[in-house]
């Protein structure tokens, strides 16, 4: 049974309303200490992770949405558009499948490593404290880091399958066939079905596309039970994944790790006193209005500060280090066709 006082003062640490500049080094470190503390207690079992695009950012790949080298960027650039998003949809895809094969080609031509916040998460899971790993990802590095496939919630789908998109075939494809395809003659820039020669579509959620079922039904049964969330590399701008902040109950912290403060559209760091749980508000009384915190930088370099002060950081290197000595087939995710 984790001491109560310890407990109490993680949870008055976390809620500790604090004047001034919320980013100064001083706050940073006290606020990620509350968390650490909070993670090292037994109140905390089921830890849910949200994740984007700057959770991949250290291991090369692009996001969407950084002035001059997102992926937004370079699409209104070449296409002159003035809707990126355009250019993601399903029906642009059906019209033009060859943008989008070039936009991604670097996902089908390189290899990515996952990076020091992907073992971060199989951290958590080796341990027994993660619950859940919802991303917007699609490069599968969390998989390749080790997490089972049981473990994480693909809001938008995947590259590491595909599907042929002529409804009388639908015959599924793997990353690796892709990537063969792709390589081999180079005036190939749409991928063709073996069977019906069918334009090949890799499993991803374009826009105007549904999430999968998947989404919905573990959000339901994961979020009621969550009691930290942590928020990586995402803008939260994008529905339904960015609403997901909305479902943990009001007792829950929780934890953005980014480059710059978000969520305020989903009532991040701007929760009233009523709102607050009833032993945090006689433990710190009225004037505590806050249980979100706010680490700024990147993904990889919370995530270290994070395990050095739950005491992992050792741990987490050597996890990473062991991982990627493997041959590469041996890290490749194992999803199923």
């Amino acid at each position: 049974m984790a001491n109560q006082e310890s407990v109490e003062d993680s949870l008055g640490k976390l809620y500790l309303s604090q004047e001034g500049d919320d980013n100064s080094k001083s706050t940073k470190e006290d606020n990620l200490e509350s968390i650490a503390q909070l993670i090292k207690s037994k109140e905390c079992k089921n830890i849910i992770v949200m994740t984007g695009a700057g959770l991949s950012t250290a291991a090369g790949i692009p996001d969407f949405r950084s002035p001059d080298i997102g992926l937004f960027t370079k699409v209104m650039q070449k296409y002159q558009v003035t809707s990126p998003e355009l250019v993601f949809s399903i029906d642009y895809f059906h019209e033009n499948p060859s943008v989008f094969y070039e936009m991604s080609r670097g996902m089908t031509e390189t290899d990515y490593k996952p990076t020091i916040a992907h073992y971060f998460l199989k951290l958590l899971a080796d341990k027994n404290l993660l619950l859940r790993h919802y991303t917007q990802n699609v490069d599968g590095l969390d998989l390749a880091a080790g997490l089972s496939e049981d473990k994480v919630v693909t809001a938008h789908g995947t590259m590491y399958t595909a599907h042929c998109t002529t409804s009388e075939c639908h015959t599924k494809y793997t990353l690796e066939w892709l990537k063969q395809q792709l390589l081999k003659t180079p005036d190939i820039t749409v991928p063709r079905c073996d069977k019906c020669q069918g334009v090949i579509k890799p499993d991803v959620v374009l826009y105007g596309e549904q999430l999968p079922n998947k989404f919905f039904t573990m959000r339901s049964a994961d979020f009621p039970n969550c009691d930290l969330l942590i928020i990586m590399g995402t803008s939260l701008k994008v529905e339904p994944f960015a609403s997901l902040v909305e479902h943990v109950p009001e007792h829950a912290p929780r934890l953005l790790i980014n480059l710059e403060e978000t969520g305020q559209d989903h009532g991040m760091f701007s929760r009233s006193p009523s709102q607050i749980g009833g032993m945090v508000k006689h433990l710190l009384g009225w004037n505590s209005n806050r249980k979100d915190i706010f680490w700024k930088g990147s993904c990889d370099d919370g995530c270290l500060k994070l395990a050095d002060l739950l005491g992992w950081k050792q741990e987490l290197l050597k996890l990473k280090e062991d991982q990627q000595k493997k041959p590469s087939q041996d890290t490749l995710p194992n999803v199923k066709l």
